[in-house]
């Protein structure tokens, strides 16, 4: 495992007046939780552990995704139009609009592109049913686009880099948003030796997403916030993760888990992810700073994975391990998680806007297995290569 640093993010002066209410500190834009400060300034310091300076809240506040009222806000998402983040600007659209929100979504791109042949983009038009709109186009063309309607938050969901993301949040701020959010990543996350990786932990300093979340943290909006997810589950996402395991399981084929297959991941499913979200906007005061794992609160093992894939398939599993290395393969290519135990813990969004966990992989791979067959993938002709080579190597027979 590569070694923490020490560096940590310079304060920016602009966010000294920042103060928060609650009696314990709370869970903010920082790498570590300081023991002796009661509110974390935002980019503070690292403490020499973690888990010893945590201090949980002495009360859960009693915020809900489910509120029988909210203030009414116009929303505006600026969605992706490729990857696995798409389906969460369509999720969190589908619960703003049912809360009594105003929702514009923003697409990357054309309306009339191969893309938007895709789910999510597909079931745009219940957005649209439910009292939605959609536009598509150039996030840094947004003033064109939106014609100068005033939105009271913006959701960019779309840029993993300042030059993506500058032009939407430099227009936010100047036309008065007053909430941002932000979709990062958790794979920023600096690896540890101490798992999972919580709110505060050391990042990498490199990596794309740092430099935006420190750019939007700079802006001083009146209230901000940062989610980092990780592999996600759930109707209408394009982007293969238990896809990988039908497609090899409903062939009969062998399924190749590099290492031992008792590497931790997390997989949430993506309606955890937009009430999380939906709570950071009915909740604005509370989230304003903050950085939320957006991720669900159980970890899977690789081999649990693939059982539970099978056991949704109503199928038998023949699973086998090898050594990327030995085998001559690039697990990143050979696989579609990383290789390595990877996963968050959703601290601060329990501790700070009262959110709960829903994702039950057993019953969400149902679900998906189903879709999985509805679509006809079960029946299309794949070419498997890499796993050829990796069971040539392991001289396993493939009889399928």
């Amino acid at each position: 495992m590569a070694a923490a640093s020490s560096s940590s993010y310079s304060v920016a002066s602009s966010l000294s007046s920042l103060r928060f209410t609650s009696s314990r500190y709370l869970p903010s834009l920082t790498h570590y939780y300081l023991p002796s400060t009661p509110f974390p300034s935002l980019f503070s310091s690292p403490s020499p552990s973690r888990r010893s300076s945590y201090r949980p809240l002495t009360r859960r506040p009693t915020f809900s995704a489910k509120a029988a009222s909210v203030d009414r806000k116009s929303v505006l998402i600026v969605n992706t139009n490729s990857g696995g983040h798409a389906v969460i600007g369509f999720y969190f659209a589908q619960q703003l609009l049912a809360s009594g929100h105003d929702v514009t979504v923003l697409t990357v791109g054309d309306e009339g592109s191969d893309k938007m042949k895709k789910p999510p983009f597909t079931r745009f038009s219940e957005l649209v049913s439910a009292g939605g709109k959609t536009l598509w186009g150039d996030p840094a063309k947004v003033a064109e686009i939106v014609s100068g309607v005033k939105f009271d938050v913006v959701f960019e969901n779309n840029g993993k880099d300042l030059d993506t993301v500058k032009p939407v949040a430099d227009w936010a701020k100047s036309s008065g948003v007053a909430q941002f959010l932000y979709i990062s990543s958790a794979g920023i996350y600096k690896t540890s030796d101490e798992v999972p990786h919580v709110e505060g932990d050391l990042v990498k300093e490199d990596a794309s997403h740092v430099g935006v979340e420190k750019y939007i943290a700079e802006l001083s909006f009146s209230s901000f916030a940062i989610f980092r997810p990780q592999y996600m589950i759930g109707s209408g996402n394009n982007k293969d993760c238990e896809e990988w395991f039908f497609d090899r399981i409903v062939r009969d084929r062998p399924v190749p888990l590099p290492g031992s297959g008792m590497q931790l991941t997390n997989i949430s499913h993506v309606r955890d992810l937009s009430s999380m979200l939906s709570l950071a906007v009915e909740n604005s005061i509370a989230a304003n700073g903050k950085i939320f794992n957006c991720v669900s609160d159980r970890a899977v093992t690789f081999n649990g994975l693939a059982k539970l894939c099978a056991k949704a398939a109503d199928r038998e599993l023949k699973l086998v391990h090898y050594d990327p290395k030995s085998v001559g393969v690039d697990a990143r290519k050979a696989f579609p998680f990383r290789n390595m135990h990877f996963y968050a813990e959703p601290r601060a969004a329990k501790e700070v806007l009262g959110w709960t966990g829903t994702t039950n992989l057993p019953e969400d791979l149902k679900e998906r297995f189903q879709e999985y067959v509805e679509i006809g993938r079960d029946k299309k002709d794949l070419k498997f290569d890499v796993d050829d080579k990796i069971l040539e190597s392991l001289k396993v027979e493939v009889t399928a």
